[in-house]
């Protein structure tokens, strides 16, 4: 198989549509949850809809580099985004997320293996497969906290 292929595969399992290795995914905790359990606080913690939009931040910062463009997202603006105030905010942002998701496993799968081992951008970056295992990576950090202030805030 295609390493292309494969890693876009891992990266849609983890948003999309798979249950292999956590037996969940982001679509799965996030579609038909209700707004109000997506932005309440618990603690100091961030809330679900804070994590789901800092993961977005990062595929659509991603996606940007892969059609040709620059590199402009940074970390230190991964958590700033407005309030959600209504289930039609929400399910907006998540149909986004959605679609930004699948455009992402669809520009990796049209790489070409080689395209994996060169730069991202700049060196400093590491490699484009650094950055897509990162992003995967990354999600089930993220993916994991929702499911635990899900459990908090439903139970």
């Amino acid at each position: 198989m295609k390493s292309t292929l494969e890693i876009a595969s891992r990266f849609k399992e983890i948003i999309l549509n798979g249950t292999w290795v956590a037996n969940t995914n982001y679509k799965l905790q996030l579609e038909n949850l209700d707004w109000r359990i997506a932005v309440k606080p618990v603690q100091n913690l961030n809330t679900i809809a804070i994590l789901a939009q800092h993961i977005h931040y990062y595929i659509n910062g991603l996606n940007q580099v892969f059609k040709g463009g620059t590199l402009d997202i940074k970390d230190k603006f991964s958590f700033d985004f407005p309030p959600i105030q209504s289930q039609e905010e929400w399910n907006s942002f998540l149909e986004k997320f959605w679609n930004d998701s699948q455009e992402f496993a669809s520009l990796v799968e049209q790489m070409p293996d080689e395209k994996l081992n060169e730069p991202f951008v700049d060196e400093k970056y590491g490699t484009y497969r650094r950055n897509i295992d990162c992003m995967i990576e990354h999600s089930y950090y993220h993916l994991g906290q929702i499911v635990l202030i899900k459990k908090l805030l439903t139970q």
